[in-house]
């Protein structure tokens, strides 16, 4: 397998620093505030070394690309500006802050930049609940300029806002989900929303293992077509980091079925030192082991692929960490009548719905020498505070041993909204943008956003 090579700090074995990650209760990511200074023309930036592990190719990046090649070109910019909305007021901003370095780093540049997003699932054509209007107002107000609202992603509107762009100025381009077209990678829509571009930038990572028209196709009409700063990070950390981790190297996956992240725990037996398994999953594991799980979630028909991963865990020397006691729920709410019991204890008639906190004490012990740590999925019923404390247990021991120089990714989904609820997403050393995009990556798939891309 090959991945992009680690970040420095990993390479060095110098202590990985935190990153400041901007806050949001569904989705996190690193992404700093600071301007990002404009490439010098005279020197070409280094090779980014961003590599897709499924074609063992180094993709390009922005910073492979100079002031000279950036200065009054119309740079098609493809975000994830899919933010919550309360009718048209932003309740969390993240994801269009984490899109700011990578268009400063293009408008410093003297570049035209057009970003294009989906945002919501809209049906039949064009709803303005689904309209990015109210993203082009914060996107003025946090680039300190006016970023014009285009009456469309494609056609004669578009075509005539841009042809009175300046250099430096920032367009944002209507919903492209508004034509079905976009999911379906339609070959005649792609030559459309590329046609006012002279070259493409993918900074979306949560939807890059999507082949759609704004990820994919575009990049059939435009060169260059290189990641961007945000995308960048992203492989960096969950590709090169995990492919090449400073040891020992966890990964703690978590979450409630052991067949919705078979992939990953596959991948990871091929990685990693040691292997914590939590959440709903572990009931599996343990009625794979032959204890009794009262009414805890089991999916019986993958009790065979427990004790088969168990035991390629222990022909490639890879602990597997399972909790040791739980707090059982007499019903799946949050006023559930518990207890806590060991795992060889588990009542007839009740569920797990946590680890306990032996199970947390175990957990820190075992990640206490690791030097890289990768967390998928809550621990509990985070959802519910009777049964967020150990979720949020993991979370403050991560934030602990990033403090003593161990890399932390924290990889999409649940756990991100999970260390975001704890207030400890600054204390990561990175968190991912991509929920699905993450899980298929760690899997080693391929992503169709980045497969695209112009190889080094």
């Amino acid at each position: 397998m090959a991945f992009v090579s680690a970040p420095a700090a990993l390479r060095t074995g110098a202590p990985a620093k935190a990153v400041t990650s901007v806050g949001s209760s569904s989705s996190a990511f690193a992404a700093s505030s600071r301007r990002v200074q404009a490439p010098v023309a005279a020197a070409a930036a280094a090779p980014s070394g961003v590599v897709m592990q499924a074609t063992a190719t180094a993709k390009k990046s922005i910073k492979d690309l100079t002031a000279a090649d950036l200065a009054g070109k119309r740079v098609l910019v493809r975000c994830d500006l899919n933010v919550p909305l309360d009718g048209k007021t932003i309740t969390d901003d993240t994801r269009i802050r984490a899109s700011i370095p990578t268009i400063e780093y293009l408008t410093a540049a003297g570049a035209k930049v057009l970003l294009s997003s989906h945002l919501g699932r809209p049906k039949s054509g064009p709803e303005d609940k689904f309209s990015l209007a109210p993203v082009a107002s914060r996107l003025s107000e946090l680039l300190k300029k006016d970023v014009k609202m285009a009456p469309d992603c494609i056609g004669d509107g578009v075509a005539e806002i841009v042809g009175g762009m300046k250099n430096g100025d920032v367009t944002l381009l209507e919903n492209v989900r508004f034509y079905k077209e976009e999911t379906a990678n339609d070959t005649e829509f792609a030559k459309k929303l590329a046609a006012n571009a002279d070259m493409f930038v993918n900074d979306a990572f949560g939807t890059a293992h999507r082949a759609h028209g704004s990820t994919a196709g575009v990049t059939e009409f435009l060169r260059p077509s290189v990641a961007g700063l945000l995308l960048e990070k992203e492989l960096e950390y969950l590709a090169g980091a995990v492919s090449n981790p400073k040891r020992p190297f966890a990964a703690i996956v978590g979450g409630s079925k052991v067949s919705s992240k078979i992939g990953v725990i596959e991948s990871m037996l091929d990685k990693v030192d040691k292997l914590i398994i939590v959440g709903g999953m572990v009931f599996t594991f343990l009625k794979a082991r032959g204890l009794s799980t009262g009414s805890s979630l089991v999916e019986d028909d993958k009790i065979d692929l427990a004790k088969e991963l168990e035991e390629i865990a222990a022909k490639k020397g890879v602990k597997i960490i399972l909790p040791v006691d739980v707090v059982a729920a007499d019903k799946f709410a949050p006023d559930a009548n518990t207890q806590l019991v060991s795992v060889e204890a588990i009542p007839e008639g009740t569920m797990g719905l946590d680890q306990g906190p032996k199970s947390t004490e175990l957990i820190n012990s075992e990640l206490a020498d690791c030097k890289t740590v990768l967390w998928n999925g809550p621990a509990g019923v985070f959802e519910f505070d009777a049964f967020a404390k150990g979720t949020y247990a993991i979370a403050n021991t991560l934030a602990e041993v990033t403090a003593n120089g161990a890399t932390t990714i924290i990889g999409g989904g649940d756990s991100v909204a999970a260390v975001e609820k704890a207030g400890l997403a600054e204390k990561m050393s990175h968190i991912s943008t991509g929920g699905g995009a993450s899980l298929e990556l760690l899997e080693g798939k391929v992503l169709p956003g980045v497969a695209a891309l112009d190889d080094q």
